[in-house]
């Protein structure tokens, strides 16, 4: 893995805040469970994936990952065997272990997932819940939004999940 830190001089490193961005899309099927944050949601369908395919927890470990200056595809490669079937939300601890250890805290992270079934509100506050436990922050940092594809496209025909994660995060030492 290459280093969290940039190779830029300490006097020409900034400290403070930095954003993530994370993003994720995956093909439903049958045969394979729904999971969002860690939370397996009732639907006879899931995500395809190289792991357990829980596309919001791939956003949201992606962002952090991002903000820190490294991505989900060098730490977690879907070439690696080791990672099949993986738990995403085992990945994002340590990915988060990780940042966190570079000396960075979590102040929010906001995410969308966009599907057509299953409705993601019924499970808003249990996925948030799973989410803030795997992250060691409170619930009120980590925020859920659904949306549908009305009709358009791939997500519109109910055939993929995407996941968009944003995370604000804040240097409070120095490594």
């Amino acid at each position: 893995m290459k280093p969290l830190t940039g190779s830029a001089p300490s006097q020409c490193q900034r400290k403070g805040l930095h954003i993530g961005l994370g993003r994720d899309l995956h093909r439903l099927v049958h045969g394979r469970p729904f999971i969002l944050g860690g939370v397996t949601l009732p639907c006879d369908f899931g995500e395809d994936g190289h792991s357990d395919g829980d596309v919001l927890t791939h956003a949201i470990t992606d962002a952090l990952l991002g903000a820190a200056s490294t991505d989900i595809g060098e730490l977690f490669p879907n070439t690696d065997p080791k990672w099949k079937g993986a738990p995403s939300i085992e990945m994002l601890k340590k990915a988060w272990g990780l940042v966190s250890a570079e000396g960075w805290s979590i102040i929010n992270i906001d995410c969308v997932v966009s599907c057509e079934k299953p409705a993601v509100l019924p499970f808003r506050n249990q996925i948030r819940d799973s989410l803030a436990g795997a992250l060691c922050i409170n619930i009120e940092q980590v925020f859920l939004k659904g949306k549908t594809g009305e009709g358009i496209g791939i997500i519109g025909e109910g055939r993929a999940v995407e996941a968009l994660a944003v995370c604000l995060l804040e240097q409070k030492s120095e490594k």
